[in-house]
């Protein structure tokens, strides 16, 4: 492991407790932490992308305002449910938060999961066409956005203002951006076909598929599988890899308020069902930081990962997850490998 980032759901509402109440403190409040994440070193400020929730919807207006804010940190999704998306128009929104970031946008992009919406994307008026699903549609979707920013034609000129008949690509363009695109992955055979994509991993805390070993063994074969498909393919640059993982140190009063119980309930994995389809959901990393690092430092996935994304409670305030990312970059990071973001 290289680089850990923080991953936020960006939940806000007025439930007992909460310090995120509305969507504005939401949007606001994520900002700030990537502020406070950045002054820690943390590599990377993400965020989970839900429609029709309280959650996060819209990203690319936030992490532009986080590339303005800061210098260092890396910005992105995990991830961006490409049913809802518009490909020219996305294209065009990635390509401008990456030249004010000055190349520092990590996508994470995928078929999205489970919402509160029933056929959520033809609100928005997207279908998948005859004979498709909509997870069909999600990878055409992406096809469709990754050609587009990668400077291809893709609208017919108009040869009274132009004076060519040829394609046109969408504007602006930002080199690079192309290799800085993940997919989300729930299964090996889904990371196998990403890998042939030319798409970065990224791997969640939970996978649909079980064999009955332990989640981090699945996931680091998960891993293997990209990585072989990966060199099978050819591709000309060098893929990274990300797992989540929920790390809630306790070493005060206030941890133990809020994350005693999970220490007796969350601590290993857990097999149900989602979608209709069996999965495996990873455990939780609670407990006090020496055990912690003891942990993550034979857990696979982690091992085998390039970028450690570290789910963050977001309705407890900016101060509590600033203070909870600086424990863990101060007792825990270290030891599995991790040097902080250099100045």
């Amino acid at each position: 492991m290289t680089r850990i980032g923080f991953l936020s759901f960006g939940h806000w509402g007025p439930g007992q407790g909460s310090r995120t109440r509305t969507g504005g403190e939401a949007l606001t409040q994520a900002i700030e932490l990537a502020v406070a994440a950045e002054e820690l070193g943390v590599n990377g400020a993400f965020f989970r992308v839900h429609h029709f929730a309280r959650q996060q919807a819209s990203p690319f207006p936030l992490l532009a305002a986080i590339a303005a804010r800061t210098s260092r940190i890396e910005m992105g999704t995990g991830v961006i449910d490409m049913r809802y998306e518009n490909p020219l128009y996305m294209a065009e929104e990635a390509a401008a938060v990456d030249l004010i970031s000055g190349g520092r946008l990590q996508l994470g992009v995928s078929r999205g999961s489970p919402e509160p919406a029933l056929n959520g994307a033809e609100a928005f008026g997207y279908h998948p066409g005859p004979g498709k699903t909509d997870a069909d549609m999600a990878r055409e979707h992406t096809e469709l956005f990754r050609k587009a920013i990668s400077g291809a034609g893709v609208a017919p000129a108009d040869p009274r203002y132009t004076g060519t008949s040829g394609l046109l690509p969408v504007l602006p363009q930002s080199p690079g951006l192309g290799e800085r695109i993940w997919w989300g992955a729930g299964t090996r055979k889904t990371a196998a076909w990403a890998a042939e994509q030319g798409m970065n991993l990224m791997s969640s805390t939970l996978l649909t598929e079980d064999t009955g070993v332990p989640f981090d063994e699945l996931q680091a074969e998960q891993i293997e599988v990209f990585h072989s498909a990966w060199n099978e393919a050819g591709h000309s640059f060098t893929p990274q890899v990300s797992v989540s993982r929920s790390v809630l140190p306790i070493v005060d009063a206030e941890d133990q308020q809020y994350f005693g119980g999970s220490a007796l309930r969350d601590v290993r994995d857990q097999v149900g069902r989602i979608d209709g389809s069996i999965a495996r959901f990873g455990k939780s990393y609670v407990g006090s930081p020496e055990v912690l690092a003891e942990q993550l430092g034979k857990d696979a996935a982690v091992q085998a990962a390039d970028l450690v994304m570290l789910t963050v409670p977001n309705q407890l305030g900016v101060d509590f997850n600033a203070k909870l990312l600086g424990n863990i970059t101060r007792h825990i990071a270290p030891a599995i490998g991790w040097k902080p973001l250099e100045a």
